[in-house]
């Protein structure tokens, strides 16, 4: 017998895996515990990044997070669905936009966000996107995620730091802050998925000082 994804399962594994099944009738059971969909999701994003939407399999989720399958599928009634839910989880703990850096300057505050946690974060997460592009636009619940998860947090905390240089007088009130926002997120997404390059603080850098300061209209001596 073969489970949704063409794997081999036990006869218990089947009998579990139906019960995502709307018609099969109810029985009485344990209480699902999700305390460990945490974790699972955090193992799913780990076999994405490494082998792609296509590559990857509920068995290899499962053996990375030491559960059933059945345990999965009692969860997620298919692949998408668990990839979709993993994905919305990135958007945790990503930035904290309660706690941006306040130097004095827009260039500053831009420069300060860059860390190797964020880098090596923004890496994980494109990975994470070249693995699922073949589906955004098929499956626009997928897409909604990975906007809400990899773009908008970035995004979101250029739009305060700008707005926050508007209210100082350092940019112009009829700055673009909307479309500028989404310039690092954009340049970084395409330097990964298409260039097939690293993001490092050089790069990023060099995106603040020759194309997000400039469009901003803001004049200052580049300084690393």
């Amino acid at each position: 017998m073969t489970d949704r994804g063409g794997e081999a399962t036990t006869p218990a594994e089947s009998d579990s895996a139906t019960e995502t099944d709307p018609s099969a009738p109810a029985r009485p059971g344990r209480k699902r515990d999700h305390s460990r969909d945490p974790e699972i999701l955090r193992c799913t994003i780990d076999v994405l990044a490494e082998t792609g939407f296509e590559g990857m399999t509920i068995e290899m989720v499962a053996a990375r997070a030491k559960a059933g399958k059945a345990t999965l599928y009692r969860r997620w009634a298919s692949k998408g669905e668990l990839v979709v839910d993993a994905v919305a989880c990135l958007k945790q703990g990503d930035v904290d936009l309660g706690s941006l850096p306040d130097t004095g300057t827009l260039r500053g505050d831009l420069v300060a966000m860059i860390k190797p946690h964020s880098i090596d974060e923004a890496e994980k997460k494109m990975r994470v996107m070249a693995g699922v592009v073949t589906m955004l636009s098929t499956t626009p619940e997928l897409a909604d995620a990975v906007d809400a998860a990899i773009v908008q947090p970035r995004a979101e905390a250029n739009r305060l730091l700008m707005r926050r240089a508007r209210d100082r007088g350092e940019i112009g009130a009829d700055t673009d802050i909307e479309t500028l926002a989404l310039v690092t997120p954009s340049m970084v997404s395409y330097r990964v998925l298409v260039l097939r390059k690293p993001v490092d603080r050089e790069f990023l850098v060099s995106l603040i000082d020759g194309v997000l300061l400039p469009a901003a209209g803001v004049r200052q001596t580049a300084e690393v």
